[in-house]
């Protein structure tokens, strides 16, 4: 990652080269909401695949659900998000903005107060000590600070006296404790055992701005390993561990990971902590870890009337199983890989280029094919395209010199160019350029296929 880099640079290399779009940009924008575009969907895509492949493909006895996500309200109630899924946030009487308390001192702070571990009544007290001022007008004439819950609320039913309240779920983790049983049963599961999920969740929150950092709408990922109490806390470090050794495995340089404890753990929790990236923004939350002791399967157990026991097969014992949660943001995943790949180069004749160093397997096209002259070599160039697309993702591109379309690729990131020229006609091998390094290496046709799929493994 480069050390002058911005978010601004970001967002700008991201709408010019397909990886992130501004949401509903034609009609002015909509507050923090993006679209990501053909480039920026396939590496999403891959991220998830990849997190997938490590957690529930390679690891034992876990499973994959997709819940639904309007639930039946009571799972709110049971969770507890009806009553306590709120941010402290105060409205400027000056210009009428609307701002999250924790957040206005962590600015005026820069960081060295931590919200979290404050109640209202301090955090009150910080606002008028320092006298915070409203970053929109620079006003200081604060409401009060109120507690807003965060949830999306919307109405099923087709008539007015028909109509209920459900939500957009906050969270994925609910559908995997709603479907312990489901699975235990149908899989006939063993604890310990894991039920993971890639979904979208909703947060009606004010957003600070940083890009994809933080969304109204997002796309979680989850992992809940059910487990005997006693041997949660074995579990909790493991899955630090894990989750640490799959952002190494990306490619995310260690130095730009920490680890930190949560200084203010919720009244169930056993032990919390972050895994932060150096984002431009400073040091924010990647993803989470905790463990959660049985809260979550006793609280619906609780709420719908029906048993969350499991029994072991040997013991006989019966018991709530503890959660160990491992939840990670494939939207704020994919900004940490965004940031990480970013490397601007000058290179020996003083030209810069800008390259995005993916990992080959997260990188949108695996290959790039490219006839030398289109006249001569676009016909064996797309030969070859059409054949190579059947097995990962290639990109087919005779538009421009040579030249200028290595600098295209080297900016989405695609890790391979093939050229098709003279030799490929008339011996058939082909020039295959590494983006990273810019070193070519002539290969058979024959010999192309096997040496991608070598390079993309994860």
């Amino acid at each position: 990652m480069e050390k002058n880099l911005t978010m601004d640079k970001l967002v700008s290399l991201s709408k010019s080269r397909g990886f992130i779009f501004p949401g509903s940009e034609i009609y002015g924008g909509m507050g923090n909401t993006w679209d990501y575009g053909p480039i920026g969907v396939e590496i999403k895509n891959n991220l998830k695949r990849a997190w997938w492949k490590r957690f529930v493909q390679e690891s034992d006895n876990s499973f994959g659900i997709d819940a639904a996500i309007l639930m039946n309200p009571t799972v709110w109630e049971a969770s507890g998000h009806t009553t306590s899924f709120a941010d402290p946030k105060l409205d400027c009487r000056e210009c009428k903005t609307r701002h999250r308390a924790d957040n206005l001192i962590e600015a005026h702070s820069k960081g060295k107060v931590n919200p979290d571990t404050m109640t209202t009544e301090e955090m009150e007290s910080y606002i008028i000590e320092h006298k915070v001022a409203c970053p929109h007008c620079g006003r200081f004439n604060w409401t009060p600070i109120r507690q807003f819950n965060l949830m999306f609320e919307t109405s099923r039913g087709v008539t007015e006296d028909g109509q209920n309240k459900v939500y957009l779920r906050p969270e994925t983790a609910q559908g995997e404790f709603v479907n312990f049983l489901n699975v235990q049963r149908t899989m006939r599961a063993k604890v310990p055992f894991g039920i993971a999920q890639i979904g979208k969740a909703f947060r009606n929150e004010i957003t600070p701005g940083n890009f994809i950092f933080r969304t109204i709408e997002f796309e979680q990922m989850e992992h809940q390993l059910f487990c005997k109490e006693g041997d949660d806390e074995k579990f909790y470090n493991l899955y630090k561990e894990k989750a640490h050794s799959f952002l190494l495995d990306l490619g995310i340089d260690k130095e730009h990971l920490r680890f930190k404890d949560h200084d203010k753990l919720a009244h169930y929790a056993r032990a919390a902590c972050d895994i932060q990236y150096l984002f431009p923004i400073g040091w924010s939350e990647l993803n989470g870890i905790h463990n959660r002791s049985n809260y979550d399967l006793s609280r619906h157990q609780e709420f719908s009337g029906k048993s969350m026991m499991y029994m072991d097969p040997i013991t006989n014992e019966k018991y709530i199983p503890n959660v160990i949660e491992y939840s990670i943001g494939a939207d704020r995943l994919m900004l940490a890989i965004l940031c990480e790949a970013y490397h601007e180069e000058t290179l020996e004749d003083g030209e810069t280029r800008v390259v995005m160093k993916f990992h080959p397997a997260i990188s949108a096209y695996k290959l790039a094919v490219l006839p030398l002259m289109k006249k001569n070599h676009s016909e064996k160039a797309l030969e070859l395209y059409h054949k190579l697309s059947k097995e990962f993702m290639c990109d087919y591109d005779e538009s421009g010199s040579i030249g200028k379309r290595y600098r295209r690729h080297d900016e989405i990131g695609t890790p391979f160019c093939l050229t098709v020229d003279d030799e490929t006609l008339n011996s058939g091998t082909v020039t295959i350029r590494d983006r990273d390094t810019m070193k070519q290496i002539t290969l058979k046709i024959e010999e192309v296929e096997g040496y991608i799929k070598d390079k993309i493994k994860f």
